[in-house]
């Protein structure tokens, strides 16, 4: 069998390191590792009433705030998943939060996941700059080669939130998973780091202020603004 055979060789150098506990700050949100003492309420008072929020995570909605609290100490204290807490920078308070996690450094790939948004985020710009931030994280400061997004088959919206935010679908893993005790079918979506830079550039164009009228509209969609590019 001839080099050519056995693939490419990698592009870049190893990874740099696992994900840690750091803050990455944007223009209208920040990114805090997950502290339930400091999070749990403001998270709770976002998410309670919404059950249809965890269709389709692996948790069922939480009955009260002890239970969810409860919870949300236990991911605390995990490293795969990492988990980052949106915070809005106006509102000052935590609205949602999202994960790093099947962490390879050795491979340089990563997987954005656990994405959690509550209804104050959902459709906002705090929401398409949290997942620039980590995107930047993944690629600018971990070296990582490869930043994956997976959701059930059936989840719509997640299959248009990983498109619209420039990840590329990839196909379905088949009864991949036994989730509440239903199937789930697995779609698979991905970013590369060659692919990186001209998204880096189309999230940073769209989420500019003068992209955006006096009633807070967008003037170009990021699809738009990454075709044009």
């Amino acid at each position: 069998m001839s080099g050519s055979d056995r693939g490419a060789p990698a592009s870049i150098a190893p990874a740099r390191g696992v994900p840690e506990r750091t803050v990455l700050a944007g223009r209208y949100c920040s990114l805090e590792p997950l502290d339930a003492t400091r999070h749990a309420p403001d998270l709770w008072r976002a998410l309670a009433g919404h059950d249809h929020l965890w269709d389709y995570l692996m948790q069922p909605p939480f009955a009260d705030e002890a239970s969810f609290t409860a919870y949300v100490a236990e991911r605390e204290a995990r490293t795969d998943p990492l988990g980052y807490v949106v915070i809005d920078s106006g509102r000052g308070q935590a609205v949602g939060w999202a994960s790093l996690m099947e962490i390879r450094p050795e491979h340089g790939v990563v997987e954005v996941g656990n994405v959690l948004f509550s209804p104050l985020l959902q459709r906002t710009r705090i929401a398409t700059e949290a997942i620039a931030l980590l995107a930047a994280y993944v690629f600018d400061g971990l070296g990582y080669r490869r930043f994956e997004w997976k959701c059930n088959a059936l989840n719509a919206a997640s299959r248009r939130a990983a498109q619209r935010f420039g990840f590329t679908f990839e196909g379905i893993f088949r009864q991949h998973m036994i989730v509440k005790g239903q199937n789930r079918d697995t779609a698979w979506f991905a970013m590369l780091d060659s692919e990186w830079p001209a998204r880096r550039a189309a999230f940073t164009a769209w989420l500019d202020p003068g992209n955006f009228d006096a009633q807070g509209g967008q003037l170009r969609s990021l699809a738009a603004i990454r075709d044009s590019l």
